[in-house]
């Protein structure tokens, strides 16, 4: 397998290894958007008292995957937008899951593995599974071609894969098993990391008695662990009839504690680091924990700025975020930069870090640097470098993008390969001139979409739900 581009990003505020249990919340805030999903159909109402494990709301756009009730508690649905709270909570047992034999959304012949996969998505695991190529929610029912396992997660703050497989290997390899119970003679790659220690030692050990399970190493470069990368690397190519499953460690983990203890995963380890948190770590915390909870007394004076998510791809927190949302893989905090710098370009950088070895510190060692919201200089014109196109593990040259959209030459651009982009941002963290070329891509796609083939509209309208649907 060949792999192109990324780039070993190191950054102060990596959590640590350690995964910290937060104390019980006064109530829980869970948002009814996520990245993936909108939970549009409400499945209970103001007032009414849930179990844990309850079906909240489902999106029904996606399968009627359903949000679930990490504890039992009190609905509140009066006066709040967007989110679902639960108030009076209580931890209790889950009650056990009840199968339906002649359910209708099982197709006919599929017997057993049906029930099974229809069972992973009641128990909310099937939400941990992804198209490799477009990541969106796969067809329960639908027939892969292969399977990507990645235990990787490269980007820069979030939960890896190492913290959460350290003391649950039995249950990831058994979770694999259930995995390739799903399928008929279809392949799982598992996607390890080509390094040397004791703990993938015995992740390669634990794994290489299956014949059907092909390891693959990878380097440590962001973003090599793209879930869309790995597939094409692996020579599939984009197909909506027959698409390519992938999931990372957690998901495993789900399919394990839905098939073997017929429960849901309520809780999830997710990471909570960054330049503004006073000593990073890794949580095990539930949908809808409160944000401010998790943030009290963990993070440093000043002005900061909330992403959920990696420092690359993470979405700001916004003010109506009260709890941590479904799909959450950590909390990423950094410092705003809000005063300028004297003289900041004469420089010589003996703290910065940069692809392009233009600082004095490229005599040093490898270290991890601070990282603000801060430019540290104003945004300049493409110097045509090539570092975009260097490090893009996709192929493509974002720069001549660049170019193209100045001019307003959508067909260029759509000739220039711009649908290749996995969105990972790295072009944009590497450009000398501090152009946000992510953000072009994505006005440039859209665009695209717009005026060249007229669909925005309708999809736009397609993906959107109004806001009486989810309060009503």
């Amino acid at each position: 397998m060949r792999l192109r581009g990324g780039y070993d990003i190191l950054l102060a505020g990596r959590p640590a290894g350690r995964v910290e249990i937060l104390p019980e919340p006064d109530a829980l805030y869970l948002p009814l958007r996520s990245r993936r999903f909108t939970f549009c159909q409400l499945c209970v109402k103001d007032g009414q008292r849930v179990h844990p494990g309850q079906v909240l709301a489902r999106d029904t756009a996606n399968y009627s995957v359903p949000l679930l009730a990490p504890r039992g508690g009190t609905v509140q649905l009066k006066g709040e937008c967007d989110q679902i709270v639960l108030n009076d909570l209580a931890r209790e047992e889950q009650e056990p899951y009840h199968p339906r034999q002649d359910d209708p959304h099982i197709p006919r012949g599929m017997g057993s593995v049906g029930m099974k996969r229809y069972k992973l998505l009641e128990l909310g695991a099937w939400q941990f599974i992804y198209d490799a190529h477009t990541q969106s929610l796969p067809d329960p029912f639908s027939t892969p071609r292969a399977v990507i396992v990645s235990v990787m997660h490269l980007e820069p703050f979030v939960a890896r894969g190492d913290v959460q497989l350290s003391k649950r290997l039995a249950s990831f390899t058994r979770g694999l098993e259930h995995l390739q119970g799903l399928l008929e003679y279809q392949p799982i790659y598992l996607i390890l990391p080509d390094i040397s220690s004791e703990f993938a030692a015995r992740v390669r050990g634990a794994t290489r008695g299956y014949a059907w399970v092909k390891l693959i190493q990878v380097p440590l470069r962001y973003p090599l662990d793209n879930l869309t990368i790995l597939a094409r690397a692996l020579g599939f190519k984009q197909d909506s009839d027959s698409p390519v499953w992938a999931l990372r460690t957690e998901g495993v983990l789900a399919i394990d504690r839905a098939l073997t203890l017929s429960q849901a995963s309520l809780v999830r380890i997710i990471s909570l680091g960054g330049e503004g948190i006073a000593s990073p770590v890794h949580i095990k915390a539930m949908s809808g924990y409160p944000v401010q909870a998790i943030l009290q007394d963990r993070v440093k004076d000043g002005t900061l700025r909330v992403i959920d998510g990696g420092v690359l791809t993470g979405q700001t927190v916004g003010q109506g975020q009260m709890g941590l949302q479904a799909e959450c893989c950590g909390l990423t905090v950094l410092a705003e930069q809000t005063d300028r710098e004297l003289l900041g370009f004469a420089r010589p950088g003996w703290d910065r870090r940069s692809y392009s070895n233009c600082f004095l510190s490229s005599l040093r060692r490898a270290f991890h640097p601070r990282h603000t919201t801060g430019l540290r200089g104003e945004e300049r014109p493409c110097i045509a470098c090539g570092f975009c196109e260097e490090v893009c593990p996709a192929g493509i040259m974002p720069n001549l993008i660049h170019r193209f959209l100045y001019s307003d030459q959508l067909e260029q651009i759509e000739r220039s390969g711009v649908d290749l982009c996995v969105d990972c941002g790295l072009c944009s963290y590497v450009c000398p001139s501090k152009i946000e070329l992510l953000g072009q891509i994505l006005d440039a796609r859209e665009a695209i979409q717009r005026e060249l083939h007229g669909d925005g509209d309708s999809e736009a309208s397609g993906q959107q739900c109004s806001k009486q649907e989810v309060t009503a």
